[in-house]
């Protein structure tokens, strides 16, 4: 053969692979086929490397287990998770119920996109009981969507009874479980149809790479998640399925530590003069503490609180003056944020009013005494700006 040919397929047979502790990371769009059977059977063999190679599978697998799930489905980011899963079983016709307190991108999803192809959208108070909110739905009504803790206000719903509740009356269920990465809380086993997570954020761990996952115990809506992958075009690379996988492996032990670190820096924040409230759930004084209690293994490390009234410009000047902490929106990583949800909650139906301006703080690994000190400095220069 010409040596350009010998180079094209000098290596293509590696071998058997020696056994590693991660699975290996395929890289390839083109998957070749035993034989000429094979070409279109779509049930016996991978016919694309879109559908995921070894780490996705290995990541899949992992996900189900930590899920109670009968499979997991893999998308780009954590909105494409919640978005991907909601296409996959909603239709024109449909309603979707949402809570009001979903992730900002959610809901320009559900006002810009779902509307548009005649889907339903309605909002409703995370404050309402189960039977009122179960109550309310229409005979359109096809889904629930929730998020528990909610977002950036941290109301908690009672989503077993909920979910409970919606299959009575034939309804699906769906929870972005972001807050407690799979780990802390278990939708499925509660009853929830599909629980969706944004692993960017604590199963990645290092704030370097996006993914979301939905899972689901229901084979036929498995299925219809898995066919919505396809359908749409979704995929991850094998990278980044790796990576996933190595920070899920470490997940307990961080969720722990910054759990721990949250609540400590919590119950601080409490006895400082410039702070009227601390918004956690793990928290006692919490109104939704109980419910907590019932269903959760654990805290994660990212939490509200509200400032007493300020001058114009405090708020900015408490982020400003802070030095461990950063300003940034995304959360989950190694690293200690802050910032101020005020100006989210505009679109919000059911907002509830605050006193003052509301914070929000996730709490990375670094050592507690020097978050406490950092936000110490910082609410100083919140109350001279106030003075």
């Amino acid at each position: 053969m010409a040596e350009e040919t010998r180079l094209i397929r000098a290596g293509a047979r590696s071998g058997d692979l020696v056994k590693t502790v991660g699975p290996p990371i395929q890289k390839g769009s083109t998957v070749l086929l035993p034989n000429a059977a094979a070409l279109y059977d779509d049930h016996g063999y991978l016919t694309y490397g879109r559908a995921g190679l070894a780490a996705h599978e290995a990541l899949k697998t992992a996900l189900a287990e930590m899920e109670g799930a009968a499979g997991a489905c893999l998308y780009p980011s954590g909105l494409a998770a919640v978005t991907g899963a909601m296409l996959a079983v909603l239709k024109a016709g449909d309603e979707i119920m949402v809570a009001d307190n979903v992730y900002k991108p959610t809901r320009r999803f559900c006002d810009n996109v779902l509307k548009r192809y005649g889907v339903a959208v309605r909002y409703f108070d995370p404050a309402l009981s189960p039977q009122d909110l179960v109550a309310s739905a229409l005979p359109a009504t096809r889904l629930i969507a929730m998020e528990s803790p909610g977002s950036l206000t941290f109301e908690m719903q009672d989503l077993a009874a909920v979910a409970r509740l919606a299959q009575e009356k034939g309804i699906l269920t769906l929870t972005d479980n972001t807050w407690a990465a799979g780990y802390l809380f278990k939708p499925l086993e509660h009853g929830i149809d599909i629980s969706v997570q944004a692993l960017t954020k604590y199963v990645g761990g290092h704030s370097d790479v996006f993914m979301g996952s939905a899972a689901t115990r229901d084979p036929d809506l498995l299925r219809a998640l898995e066919n919505g992958v396809h359908d749409l075009g979704w995929s991850v690379s094998a990278d980044d399925a790796y990576q996933m996988l190595r920070g899920l492996r470490t997940l307990p032990a961080r969720l722990k530590a910054q759990g721990d670190a949250g609540l400590a820096i919590g119950r601080w924040l409490q006895e400082q003069p410039e702070v009227i409230e601390v918004i956690h759930p793990a928290l006692p004084s919490d109104p939704h503490h109980d419910l907590w209690a019932r269903d959760y293994t654990g805290a994660c490390g990212l939490f509200g609180f509200v400032l007493r009234p300020g001058a114009p410009g405090a708020a900015e000047a408490f982020l400003d003056a802070l030095q461990l902490f950063g300003l940034g929106f995304s959360w989950g990583g190694f690293e200690s944020l802050a910032i101020i949800s005020d100006p989210q909650l505009g679109k919000r139906k059911f907002a509830r009013p605050y006193p003052g301006p509301l914070m929000r703080l996730h709490i990375g690994l670094e050592a507690q005494e020097d978050l406490i000190a950092d936000l110490r400095q910082a609410l100083d220069v919140y109350a001279k700006v106030s003075a």
